[in-house]
């Protein structure tokens, strides 16, 4: 999918790249997958700010999204692929022959009147879901299980793609957009196939208001700030930190570890580089 470079008409548009909706099917919503999505603004269930930065910006609906692809061995058609604000994949619309209606993420290549199908045994091609052991080596994949049974969890945005790279008894070896090599147990299932919208990378938003549409607030560098809302606060014009990185509570904000001690790190053949 190209993008859409704008003229230059205000100082904001001049930079703006945005997405070209080519494929992108011109219908509304599918009203039985739509759910209210009420505004947190970064505040949970007693009101205090736990994401910063977070707050008005366009309403929007959530589309449900078959992350389980459990409807094993039955056929469906794909009858629209649709813009999601709530992501930043495609999203293509699966009826199945039994009559079903379901969501999934639109992988690259896929298109309008594609016939796709979750199983053990069905074909290789994308839009297909299987088991990790049933994918040959060398493959790409998305929407990847962790957990047998517990939905894809890994590799959901645009153009992202993991590679299985070798089958070793009960495990797959991936490779993680990230680089990370990781072993997932052979039953968990992926999705064939790179997801679609690969250029959404390449998109600018030009101007301020653009993010404050996606409910984006500005953030205050610390430096700007006075000692008491902040450790990088105060002196006379500007002023180095004195001081290695914080946050405005005091915390170090680079190289501070925040890996809870008890995810385990077994499965992880190789870091991300």
């Amino acid at each position: 999918m190209a993008i859409k470079v704008y003229k230059p008409t205000s100082p904001g548009r001049r930079w703006k790249v945005g997405a070209n909706l080519e494929g992108v099917s011109k219908v509304a919503p599918e009203k039985s997958l739509l759910v209210s999505l009420p505004k947190k603004a970064g505040r949970n269930n007693r009101g205090v700010i736990t994401v910063r930065h977070r707050g008005g910006g366009n309403k929007r609906k959530l589309r449900i999204i078959d992350f389980k692809r459990d409807k094993a061995d039955i056929p469906g058609k794909v009858v629209s692929i649709e813009y999601d604000p709530n992501r930043s994949a495609r999203i293509a619309l699966i009826h199945y022959v039994d009559g079903e209606k379901r969501y999934i993420l639109a992988p690259s290549g896929l298109e309008v009147g594609d016939a796709i199908m979750a199983g053990e045994e069905v074909a290789k091609k994308p839009g297909n879901a299987l088991p990790l052991g049933s994918i040959p080596v060398g493959t790409s994949v998305h929407s990847v299980e962790l957990e047998p049974g517990k939905g894809g969890q890994l590799v959901r945005s645009a153009g992202s793609a993991a590679q299985v790279m070798s089958k070793e008894g009960k495990y797959v070896l991936l490779r993680l957009p990230s680089g990370e090599l990781r072993k997932i147990h052979h039953r968990c299932w992926a999705t064939v196939g790179q997801i679609g919208n690969a250029d959404h990378r390449n998109v600018k938003f030009g101007r301020a208001g653009h993010k404050r549409w996606m409910g984006i607030r500005p953030s205050v560098r610390g430096s700007a700030m006075s000692p008491r809302d902040h450790p990088h606060g105060g002196g006379e014009g500007r002023s180095p930190r004195g001081m290695p990185p914080k946050t405005p509570w005091g915390k170090p904000a680079l190289g501070g570890k925040t890996r809870r001690r008890k995810v385990s790190n077994k499965m992880i053949v190789r870091r991300r580089e």
